[in-house]
């Protein structure tokens, strides 16, 4: 069995083998604390090591299978109508996405989003509620005594009611999956390309998804992806408003 390097260190691991996954997201994290739930195992077989075309259609009761409802979504805004509200009550699915917080074992965490609500259901978890079309990223990291266990990025784009899906965990009912890397080297290598992407300017939740794609496809094929320009990105943004 492979070993894993402890964590922070580019020591071998406990069976004598060089570990690629042992560095603690300890400089990448946002200071929000979340509770313990258990995992949803869903396997992610269209992202993992393949490219991504088109996501899986996902027709069982999937708010079912995940145990989240939409009238279970709380709300902490006052005043006028939230966004997450307005999108319920015009029967709008809304994507939820569960963070959990263990300092040290688990810790999941949004690189970049906009949510449309929030739910925290106690100090270590909460939702976050996103409309069709929106964009999300979502980190997952989990370690033990002996090293990391996990390390993951998902970039997925949140779909309407009968749009094709794909299940991913801890994301009810699921999403068009753009991109998924797992191992902490190549997470990281992903952040510097957003980086670069808000270094000009750009809000990742804006990118074209098909960039997101091809960043993905690309590291699959261990090549390198293009960048994200500002002219590329205008063309998108024109492209998106002839088709809205």
């Amino acid at each position: 069995m492979m070993g894993h390097g402890l964590s922070g260190t580019a020591a071998p691991g406990r069976s004598g083998t060089q570990s690629s996954d042992y560095r603690e997201p300890n400089a990448w994290l946002i200071p929000q604390k979340y509770a313990r739930s258990e995992p949803l195992n869903l396997a992610n077989q269209e992202s993992f090591g393949f490219f991504l075309t088109q996501p899986l259609l996902w027709t069982k009761g999937s708010k079912a299978l995940f145990g989240c409802s939409e009238a279970a979504l709380g709300n902490s805004a006052q005043g006028d109508e939230a966004p997450g509200d307005k999108a319920q009550r015009d029967g709008a699915q809304l994507t939820h996405v569960t963070l959990v917080w263990r300092e040290g074992e688990r810790e999941d965490w949004l690189r970049f989003g906009k949510p449309v609500a929030s739910r925290i259901l106690d100090r270590r978890q909460r939702t976050e509620s996103y409309a069709a079309g929106q964009l999300f990223g979502l980190v997952r990291w989990a370690s033990n005594e002996y090293g990391t266990l996990r390390s993951s990025l998902d970039i997925v784009r949140a779909v309407g009611a009968g749009e094709p899906l794909t299940p991913v965990p801890q994301i009810d009912p699921g999403g068009e999956l753009l991109l998924h890397v797992h191992g902490w080297p190549k997470v990281a290598r992903v952040f510097r390309l957003i980086d670069a992407i808000e270094a000009s300017a750009i809000d990742p939740c804006e990118v074209a998804p098909d960039h997101w794609r091809h960043i993905h496809n690309r590291l699959a094929a261990r090549e390198a992806p293009r960048c994200y320009s500002p002219a590329r990105h205008d063309a998108w943004l024109r492209r998106r408003d002839l088709l809205s």
